[in-house]
């Protein structure tokens, strides 16, 4: 029988190549020594020849090295991924094991990892959403980093896009109406405070008496999910709200009680009956961002505020910002002349010392009360 691959020797670097008699191409082995390079050639033909012999070779050899590999499903995977975010924020925690109870992933949960061929990530793809195509891709390179995944099911290239949702802040017409159909004093606050604050729902509810710093008119909070602090001045207004909650302990000891999928729910509930679409409670946060951008604010200042650790994350906040830039002209009208110094006093002219800084001063008011 005619062997697939053929062995060949290269003078120049001593090396041993493969040619594929099929294809055309050539294959380095990487290795100069001749013993190596024919038990390397016999294992491609011997492969060629019989491929579902050699996959039961191969699981031989894995199981020898890790006995639970062939009954090792992806459900062992869902379990040991969930208690690698045990050090995590409980929120984040909660979003795995929530993401995890996914009906497309049925499917997979009694699959052992060994059996998995790509079609069956395929389908659970096809019968989820873009949260299934998230968590999976997370489970995937989970398997493949302990190692219980001895090759990819799926390449980079195989996995369908991530096409997110976009997001926007919420316009002031809408916090109006938001904050004018909510008849609960405690949340009505809420609402108007986050409009101010932009924090996230978790941080802004948390907020105790105690973080308020009224002699310096200071906003200060650890934020939940980064443990990055969060330092905001505020003014009269916000003062003005800060002043209807309560004087100690948590500022809103009611609302807080309620969970963050509670308070989603409440807020999806008012935004149904207004008709508003698009917007969730973290829009809030995309709402201060987008108003810091648009008025210029400083955004060293605004990541601070907003508690982001990367300029990237803030930006992706703010994108949707809408800044109107002057015109040249006006900018044009805004620059002052500098002060002329006359020949007399110039140093190569036979004085011997340049003007004061008061004379330079005094002349530069002279030409700009000229200008104007």
């Amino acid at each position: 029988m005619k062997q697939r691959f053929r062995l060949y020797r290269r003078s120049c670097s001593g090396r041993f190549y493969l040619h594929d008699s099929v294809t055309g191409k050539q294959e380095s082995l990487g290795t100069t020594d001749r013993i190596e390079a024919v038990r390397l050639l016999h294992s491609k033909n011997e492969a060629d020849r019989q491929p579902a012999i050699n996959l039961q070779i191969a699981r031989a050899y894995l199981a020898a090295g890790d006995p639970d590999i062939m009954t090792r499903t992806w459900q062992v995977v869902i379990d040991e991924m969930v208690k690698s975010k045990q050090g995590m924020q409980g929120s984040t925690r909660e979003r795995y094991v929530r993401s995890f109870k996914e009906h497309a992933l049925d499917s997979l949960r009694s699959l052992p990892i060994l059996q998995t061929r790509p079609e069956h990530f395929l389908q659970a793809l096809q019968a989820g959403t873009i949260s299934t195509n998230d968590i999976l891709r997370r489970l995937h390179n989970f398997a493949l980093s302990m190692t219980w995944l001895p090759w990819p099911v799926l390449t980079r290239k195989q996995w369908p896009a991530l096409h997110y949702g976009e997001k926007r802040g919420i316009t002031w017409e809408e916090h109006q109406a938001i904050v004018a159909a909510e008849y609960n004093p405690e949340r009505k606050v809420f609402f108007e405070l986050a409009w101010h604050v932009g924090a996230s729902q978790i941080d802004l509810v948390s907020l105790k008496a105690e973080d308020v710093d009224w002699h310096n008119q200071l906003l200060s909070y650890k934020r939940r999910k980064t443990g990055t602090p969060a330092i905001l001045r505020f003014d009269e207004e916000v003062a003005a709200i800060l002043k209807r909650l309560p004087e100690s302990g948590p500022l809103f000891p009611n609302w807080s009680k309620f969970t963050s999928s509670n308070r989603a729910a409440h807020f999806w509930h008012i935004c149904q009956r207004l008709g508003f679409t698009g917007i969730s409670l973290h829009s809030y946060r995309y709402a201060w961002a987008e108003r810091a951008k648009t008025v210029g604010y400083p955004e060293r200042y605004a990541q601070e505020a907003l508690g982001h650790k990367s300029k990237a994350v803030h930006r992706a906040y703010a994108k949707k910002a809408r800044v109107e830039l002057p015109s040249l002209e006006s900018y044009e009208k805004k620059i002052v002349p500098m002060p002329r110094v006359s020949a007399a006093s110039a140093p190569g002219n036979g004085s011997s010392a340049a003007p004061s800084v008061s004379q330079v001063a005094q002349q530069a008011g002279h030409e700009a009360r000229r200008t104007t």
